[in-house]
């Protein structure tokens, strides 16, 4: 009996102690880990939040680009970071593909507590001019009218663009050959020149091809259009039965170190979901060609979760493995 209230005492003293810790936080700087390279749109999504969380904590947040593995070794760095609060990772779509794929010593969906999504990099197909179909429904005909001899490009092998046109492909049970890139650039590179007249791709590289004609939208992966390409519907709209409930985000959020007290993960969400509704904040989202997604840490860890399970099974019935 006395061991069991002991046992109380201590749960007791340690929950006092993580609340005390969150009100003090942050008291120093804090970093925040982005695992891929300055420029893009996890390095734009990672630099805002540390901007506004800088001016809200009166601390400086500092960006810090640990590259490499696909995100891997930013992720596996944070991983090793001391639980206090002071190491924030970035976390993608790419990091759940990678649990998937490479497995490690530990799991990005089960060990990282969540805080937020802020915003997604919108995933979309699109085609050269001289493609026939303008549409999904059409694009899907021609693909069943014959098939493997439809070859595209999902940027990297193995990645959430492959994964998700994987999904797309295996629900409307068609057969085209995938042709990896070295990332979304060189991909629509290919595709503007008509090497691989059809692309699943971010926005942000396809956009200036889009708006010159140069690449025709068939559609948006994502679950609601993208603001930047307003006309351009997402799969689930068009009207193909077996698409009714796809989407695949390409999401941008936060996670904390491994074993960090829950006060804190708690304050960091409120303070990071706070920002996320403060129009200048998402006008400067926007302005880098992203699409602002806000979900709490909840919703966070049940759609990585979900993902998960589904990038797994399509992973192995396609036969995909990391390269």
């Amino acid at each position: 009996m006395r061991g069991a209230v002991y046992a109380l005492v201590l749960l007791a003293a340690s929950i006092s102690a993580g609340v005390a810790t969150a009100q003090d936080y942050p008291s120093r700087p804090v970093r925040i880990i982005v695992p891929f390279p300055a420029g893009g749109s996890s390095d734009v999504a990672g630099r805002v939040i540390a901007e506004g969380l800088s001016e809200l904590w009166k601390q400086q947040v500092i960006v810090e680009n640990r590259v490499g593995a696909g995100g891997a070794i930013g992720t596996e760095a944070a991983y090793r970071a001391q639980p206090d609060g002071y190491t924030l990772l970035l976390g993608t779509t790419a990091q759940v593909v990678n649990q998937v794929l490479l497995p490690r010593s530990f799991s990005f969906t089960q060990d990282f507590p969540t805080i937020a999504i802020v915003a997604a990099g919108p995933m979309i197909i699109v085609a050269h001019p001289s493609v026939p179909a303008s549409n999904l429904q059409e694009f899907t005909t021609m693909l069943r009218s014959a098939p493997g001899k439809h070859d595209y490009t999902a940027c990297d092998m193995a990645s959430q663009f492959h994964l998700a046109m994987e999904m797309y492909k295996q629900a409307v049970n068609v057969f085209a050959v995938h042709i990896g890139h070295r990332g979304c650039a060189p991909a629509v590179s290919d595709a503007v020149a008509g090497h691989i007249k059809i692309a699943a791709t971010n926005l942000t590289a396809a956009l200036p091809h889009i708006k010159q004609g140069r690449l025709k939208p068939i559609a948006v992966m994502s679950n609601q259009r993208s603001p930047a390409v307003p006309d351009v519907p997402t799969i689930r709209e068009s009207g193909i039965a077996q698409l009714k409930d796809f989407a695949v985000e390409n999401y941008l959020g936060f996670v904390a170190a491994p074993k960090t007290p829950a006060a804190i993960v708690s304050k960091i969400e409120k303070d990071v979901l706070e920002l996320a509704g403060r129009p200048a904040l998402r006008n400067k989202l926007e302005g880098a060609g992203l699409d602002v997604l806000v979900l709490n840490a909840k919703e966070m860890m049940t759609l990585m979760r979900n993902d998960a399970e589904r990038f797994a099974r399509v992973a192995k019935q396609a036969g995909i493995k990391a390269e």
